[in-house]
C-alpha cells in the first residue's frame, strides 16, 4: 500500500510540473474512480467519473474538467452511488510511471485514464444523464 501511494505521490508531483492542460486534474480523477471502496464518499467517485467521461469522450482539457466541477459542487448537494465495478482497468500508476517523462507519459496517463473509464461502462449512462441534468453536456 505504501509503495501504490508514493507512485502516486510522484505522478502527483510530475502532472504538478506539466505545462499542457493542466494534466493534473485527470490524474486526480483516474486516481479517485480507481482506487474508490466502499468508505468512498460519492463526490469524489461521481466527479472522478465526470472528469474521466469530459476528457475521454469529450476531449475536455483538465482546466475545463476542474470548471464543470465547480460548477456542479454549486449546484447539487447530493450524489448518487455508483457501483464499485471489481476490475478497474488494465492500466496502474507503476505503468504510468514507466512510461518516459514527457509526451510519452502524458500519454500514458490518457491511456489510464481511458482504461478506468472503460472499466466502469456499467456507469457511463449513470454519469452523461446527470451531466445532461446539469446542461454541461
Amino acid at each position: 500500500m505504501a509503495s501504490a501511494i508514493s507512485e502516486y505521490d510522484e505522478l502527483y508531483v510530475y502532472a504538478m510540473g506539466r505545462p499542457v492542460g493542466f494534466i493534473l486534474q485527470h490524474v486526480v480523477d483516474a486516481s479517485a474512480a480507481q482506487t474508490a471502496d466502499a468508505s468512498t464518499k460519492p463526490i469524489k467517485i461521481v466527479f472522478g467519473l465526470v472528469g474521466l467521461l469530459l476528457h475521454i469522450e469529450k476531449g475536455y482539457s483538465g482546466r475545463q474538467v476542474q470548471l464543470v466541477h465547480i460548477k456542479l459542487a454549486s449546484q447539487r448537494k447530493r450524489w448518487p452511488t455508483v457501483p464499485l465495478p471489481a476490475d478497474r482497468g488494465d492500466v496502474t500508476v507503476a505503468d504510468v510511471l514507466s512510461a518516459e517523462e514527457g509526451p510519452e507519459r502524458d500519454a500514458a496517463i490518457d491511456a489510464w485514464c481511458r482504461s478506468i473509464w472503460a472499466a466502469y461502462r456499467a456507469s457511463h449512462k449513470l454519469i452523461g444523464d446527470l451531466l445532461k441534468e446539469h446542461q454541461i453536456i
